[in-house]
This record gives structure tokens, C-alpha cells and sequence, in this order.
């Protein structure tokens, strides 16, 4: 099965911004390795939330663009994207399906239903155009 793995520092970071951003949703992009069926997130790129509701999250393209040039520059890939659901909803939305493109491109949600709520991480990975639940290793981190 395939395993997505941060440290506890970067488990740590997701979980405060989901509380900082909060009503709204926080967002970010996943630098990291894979080898195999494991993916090491090697950096965590929050970004702004350019989406106009507060249920929603969108990624500036010019930012994501940048950081794919920036990860790449140092041989690494932006394997994924992480994003809070404030209304404790733990799956993709209906929202997150309609926007699901790469196949093998990793989805981290973290999951939370009030500022001060303790927030759970799910990690789901695209495959044929659907989302897969796959393993996650957040290292120490305590929501």
C-alpha cells in the first residue's frame, strides 16, 4: 500500500494552519520524493487560499507554478496537496472530486469542526480519476 510520510514537525505545521485558517480553509502543496509505494514530503509550501468561499480552497497557479520550478531545481516533485475541511468532513468533498486531475498526485486533509477542535490528517492519492485512501506516518504529531 502505498505510504505517504512527514515528519512531526510538518504534521504540526498542517494542523496549525487548519486551526489558524479557520473558519476558512488553509492550503498548501506537498514537496517531496517517492520511491516506490513510499512518498517522503521533504517540505510543506502553505499558500494562499485565492477561492472566494469559505468552503473552498484554490491554489494560485502562478504560485504552484513556481514551486514546481523550485522543487524540480533541486531534484525533488510536488506530490501533492494538503487542505483543511473546517466542517470536520474527513473524505474528499464533492468539491475535491470535481477537481481531481493527476493520477498518483496526493491529497492530505485535515479534518476539524472548531478552531480548538482536534484535527485528524487522512491522506488519499488519485488513481484512474478517483480517490484511493492511502497510509499516512505524520511522525509525533498530536492534533
Amino acid at each position: 500500500m502505498t505510504r505517504l510520510v512527514l515528519d512531526g514537525l510538518q504534521g504540526a505545521q498542517i494542523v496549525r494552519e487548519a486551526r489558524d485558517a479557520f473558519p476558512r480553509e488553509c492550503c498548501g502543496l506537498i514537496e517531496g520524493v517517492s520511491d516506490g509505494d513510499l512518498i517522503r514530503a521533504t517540505a510543506l509550501h502553505a499558500t494562499r487560499n485565492i477561492a472566494g468561499e469559505t468552503d473552498r480552497f484554490e491554489i494560485d497557479p502562478a504560485e504552484h507554478i513556481r514551486l514546481l520550478r523550485t522543487a524540480r531545481a533541486v531534484g525533488h516533485q510536488i506530490v501533492g496537496c494538503y487542505h483543511s475541511h473546517p466542517n470536520g468532513r474527513r473524505d474528499p468533498s464533492e468539491r475535491d472530486r470535481h477537481n481531481v486531475a493527476e493520477d498518483g498526485f496526493v491529497w492530505l486533509i485535515a479534518s476539524l469542526s472548531t478552531p480548538h477542535a482536534p484535527v485528524s490528517l487522512h491522506a488519499f492519492m488519485v488513481a484512474n480519476g478517483e480517490f484511493q485512501p492511502i497510509a499516512l506516518d505524520a511522525g509525533a504529531t498530536t492534533g
